[in-house]
């Protein structure tokens, strides 16, 4: 059949990482590449009493249609709880989506004409990029130092591109870097934002993992002109499976943004997101998520512990705060994809995300992002120092 694709279909490849987390099908295989929370710390027991509570007392409504924009006692919830990053908003400014992925899609979808500029890091988060691609955006890639994303760059390629339509930023625990954007930066980048009359995209699905270091006030916080878009999620704090996660925006933006959501999905699932409000109401989230930080954080002073003994000095890494993620340079002349397909998968056993994936421009090959957060910490130390043998016999 020679089907007549759209031109933008041109622009959907296999994400490396869609094509790295089938290496979780192989149980030789020890897996850093996904960005899987530790099933471990799923609250099962209490969902499965939340699950039985919903069906038994709200089962008719549980299992109806509702609004585009989500369940209302919800919406509430997280309108009172984003108070404590600084966000000031009401029930119109939020609504309910299919995790942090949907809200991505919804923001290219309202603003990307083909040939329009979405600014990002350098690196950014290849999801992102996979959900910007179909709507033929360009990009711009700004590169970042230990406080984030370089104003003096964006601020250049502002100056330079007048059709910059969106400022595509992952403010904490950035991925794939780890990197936490400093008070400063974000103060400057919504004043940058005003000055070009473009929309900046917060994603900030991490933010509530931070095990180190002092929680910073939202980008959105800083917002006096309604031009910044913030997506968080469920996925990381409860569970990906529930697809469950939240945009805020100026109202004027949440109107337009809920009529793109109802035209390619209508609504989330109506049992999950009465699942997740009554979670609310019979057990203490922010002890759920310190039991998370608690444990990743475990994990992380382990893996760089076995980092620090099994690579050679010539491999760098970075010390994020929080999140799942830390970003690994190689010198120059290694090829991490290559490394990986002709060593580190059949000799080591050992799978990550190449580093060149994360780039939207000019590729850089000698990366790799490695998470600590998914597997045990057998696994952690086994697959570390078996990688560390191979990096070391090419360092």
């Amino acid at each position: 059949m020679n089907y007549k694709y759209a031109n933008r279909i041109e622009r959907v490849k296999p994400s490396a990482i869609r094509e790295l987390l089938k290496l979780g099908a192989d149980p030789s295989i020890i897996s850093f590449g996904g960005g899987y929370p530790d099933p471990e710390i799923f609250p099962i027991e209490k969902l499965r009493k939340v699950y039985d509570q919903v069906l038994q007392e709200e089962g008719r409504l549980a299992l109806q249609y509702t609004g585009t924009e989500g369940l209302m006692a919800l919406r509430e919830k997280l309108v009172n709880r984003v108070k404590q990053i600084g966000i000031s908003c009401c029930v119109d400014n939020l609504f309910i989506i299919q995790g942090g992925q949907q809200g991505l899609d919804l923001a290219a979808k309202a603003f990307i004409d083909k040939g329009d500029i979405i600014i990002t890091e350098n690196p950014t988060f290849l999801g992102a990029l996979a959900a910007f691609n179909p709507y033929e955006p360009e990009y711009v890639g700004v590169s970042m130092d230990e406080d984030g994303m370089r104003m003096d760059e964006l601020e250049a390629a502002l100056q330079k591109y007048p059709n910059v339509k969106l400022i595509y930023t992952v403010p904490e625990f950035q991925n794939p870097t780890g990197v936490t954007m400093s008070l400063e930066r974000r103060k400057a980048l919504v004043e940058l934002a005003n000055k070009h009359n473009v929309v900046i995209v917060e994603d900030s699905p991490y933010r509530e993992i931070r095990y180190e270091g002092e929680d910073l006030p939202s980008i959105k916080s800083f917002d006096t002109e309604g031009r910044v878009i913030h997506i968080g999620s469920f996925s990381k704090i409860l569970s990906p499976g529930l697809r469950l996660g939240w945009l805020i925006a100026d109202r004027v933006l949440t109107e337009k943004l809920s009529l793109l959501k109802m035209a390619s999905d209508t609504q989330n699932s109506t049992l999950n997101m009465y699942a997740v409000n009554r979670f609310m109401d019979m057990y203490d989230l922010d002890e759920h998520i310190v039991h998370i930080r608690k444990t990743y954080k475990h994990k992380k002073e382990l893996m760089f512990q076995t980092l620090h003994e099994a690579f050679p000095k010539s491999v760098t890494y970075t010390n994020p705060q929080g999140g799942l993620f830390t970003w690994l340079t190689f010198p120059q002349h290694i090829d991490t994809k290559i490394f990986m397909q002709e060593r580190s998968l059949p000799i080591a056993k050992v799978g990550y995300v190449p580093g060149e994936s994360f780039f939207p421009n000019i590729q850089e090959k000698n990366h790799c992002r490695i998470n600590y957060s998914y597997m045990s910490e057998e696994n952690i130390i086994r697959g570390i120092t078996n990688l560390g043998k191979l990096v070391q016999e090419i360092c």
